[in-house]
């Protein structure tokens, strides 16, 4: 076991030493940071001095491992664009992003379990084959015209919920949460739907395929002949032998839906992590750039190699196997 979480481990460090291979590239190709970061009155000798200070002179091998250095203490420079520490800006947006992430992947698990168990126990019926039908329109649209469907009837029609902006937030630190305010909560509302619209059909999709096999088992067939009650066999006994893998991909989707956010948080203008960065590829602001890609990456390679100690602990075969 402990040589099987090394290698995890070994191989955590070279996806993200890859990453941070990436995001250096991003500067050496971006152009001189000099030239970005000076203004127009700074003499080329202050030119040549920044230059020195930022270690721009230094062969790119000593570049690289001092990006690599700093990154791991958190030091990603200063933002071109608003002359402020990169992660301190990353700091401000976080939490905004991870609220919603969180009640995203919560509304996701609370109506798409349900609805997988539904398709599964009425196969074949009217309102499961509309179901599956949803689904298939759930995957296919793209998240940012959901997310302008939604503002169009709820926002501009109905009135019922705010359009853009997280509403009054309430401070814990460095944290923030709309959660606790009437606005905030409002708010989050329509960006968690279209944010969790996609995932929600995964689920479902994913436990009703699961659900039909785990009834096709020996035990289940078993279960039914002793006279067990349906709703106790398909609740007891099915749901709980299919639920791994809806564990399993959700923890592995909350990193996707971190990354992908930025797209719902454009449409609705939600202040995080995704806004962020599209302003920063807007008006190339590179180590704010630099800082999300690393980020990001990490938050994937986390929970993905937690995913895999977790199915080792539980599954002693795939020790050997991996």
């Amino acid at each position: 076991m402990l040589v099987f979480i090394l290698k995890r481990l070994v191989n955590a460090v070279f996806v993200m030493m890859a990453v941070a291979f990436l995001a250096f590239a991003i500067f050496q190709v971006a152009g001189d940071p000099v030239e970005m970061l000076a203004n127009e009155q700074m003499s080329q000798v202050d030119r040549d001095a920044l230059r020195d200070r930022m270690g721009l002179n230094d062969p790119m091998p000593v570049q690289f491992m001092r990006f690599v250095g700093n990154a791991m203490q958190g030091d990603f420079g200063m933002s071109y664009r608003n002359n402020q520490d990169v992660i301190g800006l990353i700091a401000e947006r976080f939490p905004a992003t991870m609220e919603l992430v969180l009640v995203a992947t919560l509304i996701s698990l609370v109506v798409g379990i349900p609805l997988g168990i539904l398709t599964a126990i009425g196969r074949g019926r009217w309102y499961a084959e509309g179901l599956q039908f949803l689904s298939i329109i759930g995957v296919s649209l793209p998240s940012f015209v959901v997310g302008i469907m939604l503002i169009l009837v709820f926002s501009v029609i109905l009135g019922w919920s705010p359009s853009f902006g997280r509403g009054e937030v309430v401070d814990f630190g460095w944290w923030s949460t709309g959660l606790l305010t009437p606005s905030g909560r409002a708010a989050l509302v329509l960006p968690a739907i279209s944010l969790s619209l996609y995932q929600i059909t995964l689920i479902m999709r994913l436990v009703r395929a699961e659900m039909l096999e785990v009834l096709r088992t020996d035990f289940i067939k078993f279960a039914r002949a002793r006279g067990i009650p349906r709703h106790r066999i398909w609740f007891r006994h099915a749901l709980r032998n299919c639920l791994m893998p809806v564990v399993t991909m959700t923890a592995m989707n909350v990193g996707a839906l971190i990354a992908f956010a930025l797209i719902t948080e454009t449409v609705f203008q939600w202040p995080g992590m995704g806004m962020l960065f599209i302003q920063a590829v807007t008006f190339l602001d590179f180590p704010v750039m630099a800082a999300y890609l690393v980020i990001i990456s990490f938050i994937f390679v986390v929970l993905n190699t937690m995913v895999d100690i977790s199915y080792a602990i539980i599954d002693p075969r795939l020790r050997s196997a991996r």
